[in-house]
């Protein structure tokens, strides 16, 4: 691994503690209903806590263009996974509770599998930059998907939808950004106009991802934070490889590490999501769950109101 792949892999680690610290925040703001208070957007733009958490996503996101500029698409994506791993304990500490084994299992796999990908994909800077029609059409790609996810499945979880849709439109900012970046050193062929257009796109899917992720959380942390960790690194990593010419090291071998970290990271977000569902926290006028409090995010089965008297032996 080179001096420019540490580089990019050092900022990618700053970035995703940054992305962290503001999912937990959003999610905090999310849980307490401030975006269905007065009008939504609104209710957020009122409360300094969402402005904190918006000027840590744009120091996470000038890290990650920083990275970008040292590292290609492969190897500085896949490494925002770090901001589940990083979320986990922060999450939990902000709750009351300890991390559970399921938790540190999944923040174990997750680690191996990125550590494989990162072997397999520590190539050297990237020397290629989008094409202007080549940046439209991902752009109008990512839009398309992206609305689809949001307006046109009514059947999956909205949190779910809205984390995959915001993971899609983060990485298509992230392979945007890079051309913007290669661009401006003399390595791309946009022209001025063509570099501000592509900054535009930019910043409209910036606000996208973080829109949607905010309202993603409104059903928890742990699921819609790990769909969004997965998307996002495909989505810019699809792009890279398909058009950008970047490719996994190593021949067969590499593909094959590739692979076996790709399984392991996502049985690592599994894990993690399982590990970290939102366990409801009863209000002041609402009897406490079953089981709340004992720091498992398993979910129990609803006891009837009424029961007849148990057997003896009954358990």
């Amino acid at each position: 691994m080179n001096a420019a792949t540490l580089a990019a892999v050092a900022l990618s680690l700053v970035s995703a503690v940054a992305y962290a610290v503001a999912a937990v925040a959003q999610e905090r703001l999310a849980a307490r209903g401030a975006a269905r208070q007065g009008g939504g957007l609104l209710a957020l733009l009122r409360r300094g806590a969402w402005w904190w958490a918006v000027g840590l996503n744009v120091m996470g996101a000038l890290l990650h263009v920083a990275a970008l500029t040292y590292g290609p698409l492969t190897v500085v994506q896949p490494l925002g996974a770090l901001t589940l791993v990083a979320a986990v304990p922060l999450g939990a500490y902000r709750a009351g509770r300890r991390v559970t084994r399921g938790e540190w299992a999944g923040t174990a796999y997750t680690l191996v599998g990125l550590a494989a990908i990162l072997v397999a994909a520590a190539g050297g800077a990237p020397s290629r930059a989008l094409s202007l029609p080549g940046a439209l059409g991902v752009a109008a790609t990512a839009a398309a998907l992206a609305a689809l996810l949001v307006v046109s499945l009514p059947g999956a979880r909205p949190g779910l939808r809205h984390a995959t849709a915001s993971g899609i439109a983060s990485g298509v900012a992230s392979a945007l950004t890079q051309t913007v970046t290669l661009s401006l050193t003399a390595h791309g062929g946009l022209p001025a106009w063509g570099i501000a257009l592509v900054a535009v796109l930019v910043a409209v899917f910036a606000c996208a991802g973080l829109l949607l992720a905010q309202a993603s959380y409104r059903g928890g942390l742990g699921a819609p934070l790990s769909l969004l960790t997965l998307a996002n690194p495909v989505a810019a990593s699809a792009v890279g490889i398909i058009l950008l010419g970047e490719r996994v090291q190593g021949g067969p071998l590499g593909i094959a590490a590739a692979a076996v970290g790709a399984v392991l990271a996502a049985r690592g977000v599994v894990l993690l999501t399982r590990a970290v569902a939102p366990v409801r926290r009863p209000s002041s006028d609402e009897a406490p769950e079953p089981g709340a409090g004992s720091g498992r995010a398993t979910s129990l089965p609803a006891v009837p109101s009424q029961q007849p008297k148990r057997r003896a032996g009954h358990v």
